[in-house]
């Protein structure tokens, strides 16, 4: 037996048993399920490295699906077949021993694709990139990362993860998700106990292995340096769920080179060009200009679809968000790019942690996107414009939005 072997199977001897893979639980399992929104009678779901399946037997039993359960590690599967068997679940469960990256199902295959602590085995951009294919219309992608949650992590931390596996914040695996063409759902921090559920066994494992057994010194070694970088730099990381569907376009950040295709964009949607000097005006203005909070849509041939802008305003003295302006190109009007810039600018400010939006816009369209009077949330602004045309969106977390006056960029000349 080579030393990668032994290395190999000595790594699986420590997780034979074991409920989990990775971080996570049932109730995390439930909660990521609940941001998937209604699913199909009989859903059909494709859980990618399944491990020995403790997700795939709650999906069977709970949103009645029809799992389609793969994994490279053939005991995993038994054990699988075997839990299924013994709950009544084998006709709703299947097993396939196969890479997650070279998979043999048709395009639109499933309404629902499921990969817990498994995304990182090809990397999250290409999951995204690969697995949407997969997605039926109306089709759902849930999965989780495990990514930076310390503005600032530590040159240990950073050294760890530089050898093992790369990891971003909450904002750069939100903008990737939307350059792979989705919108995203919800996202949700796993709690500490989800790490528990998951090392707590695993270091009993470790404690009980045979340290001669051929390749167990390499994999003791290995997993107890993991144990102990969480131990001592646990609140630098975490894993974190994402649940994502296709929105047909893709979008990303504006770059300095986009400038004069974005103005064109605002210059052709508006019937005067005021938005479009606005736009370059608030670019020249670093109090108010947040780079990556103007995203754009990209048309098939590249250029512009969309565009939404997110800046820097306050309410009373604390920071908010003004949106504005939000264009669409003639030609790609009543086609979803307009909703899909929208979604995004919002889906990265609550990434950063920012906890109020205000426009000022068209009463029928904002409340799509979950924006309501902002009057009655005690926000006004100084000058004259319908109740109804002045609106706010309190962000994720934000428990106490600020109440009072609208206070704008220079830009905006009021």
């Amino acid at each position: 037996m080579s030393d990668d072997t032994a290395s190999y199977e000595a790594f699986f001897t420590l997780h034979h048993g074991l409920p989990r893979q990775g971080p996570g639980s049932d109730a995390t399992t439930r909660h990521l399920l609940s941001l998937a929104g209604p699913l199909p009678s009989r859903p059909r779901v494709l859980d990618l490295g399944c491990g020995p399946g403790r997700s795939a037997l709650l999906l069977a039993a709970e949103a009645g699906a029809d799992v389609t359960a793969v994994d490279l590690h053939e005991p995993f599967l038994a054990e699988l077949r075997s839990a299924a068997e013994a709950r009544g679940l084998a006709d709703s469960v299947h097993t396939v021993r196969a890479d997650m990256g070279d998979l043999p199902y048709a395009d639109g295959s499933f309404d629902l694709v499921w990969a817990e602590s498994s995304a990182y085995s090809i990397g999250f951009d290409a999951a995204l990139r690969s697995w949407r294919r997969l997605l039926a219309p109306g089709g759902t992608l849930v999965l989780t990362e495990c990514e930076w949650t310390a503005p600032e992590p530590s040159a240990e931390a950073r050294a760890f993860w530089a050898a093992h596996y790369p990891l971003c914040d909450r904002e750069a695996n939100v903008r990737s998700a939307h350059a792979a063409g989705y919108r995203v759902l919800g996202t949700y921090t796993q709690p500490e106990s989800d790490w528990d559920e998951y090392y707590g066994p695993l270091g009993k494992s470790t404690e009980a292995a045979d340290p001669s057994d051929p390749g167990m010194p390499e994999a003791l070694a290995a997993t107890r340096a993991e144990l102990a970088m969480r131990a001592e730099h646990g609140t630098e990381y975490g894993y974190a769920g994402y649940v994502l569907r296709p929105s047909g376009w893709t979008v990303r950040p504006e770059e300095p080179a986009d400038a004069a295709a974005v103005h064109a964009v605002n210059a052709a949607a508006f019937e005067t060009g005021a938005e479009a000097d606005l736009v370059d005006a608030l670019r020249t203005d670093p109090e108010a200009w947040l780079p990556g909070l103007g995203q754009l849509a990209e048309a098939p041939d590249g250029s512009v679809a969309a565009y939404a802008l997110l800046t820097r305003c306050s309410v009373g003295r604390a920071p908010a968000l003004a949106l504005a302006p939000v264009a669409t190109a003639p030609e790609y009007q009543n086609k979803g790019a307009g909703t899909a810039v929208v979604h995004a600018a919002l889906e990265v400010a609550r990434a950063r942690g920012e906890r109020l939006v205000v426009v000022l816009g068209h009463p029928e369209y904002y409340p799509r996107f979950g924006f309501t009077r902002a009057s009655g949330l005690g926000i006004s602004v100084s000058f004259d414009v319908p109740d109804e045309a002045l609106m706010a969106l309190v962000l994720d977390g934000a428990d106490r939005p600020p109440r009072g006056t609208v206070n704008y960029p220079a830009a905006f000349g009021v």
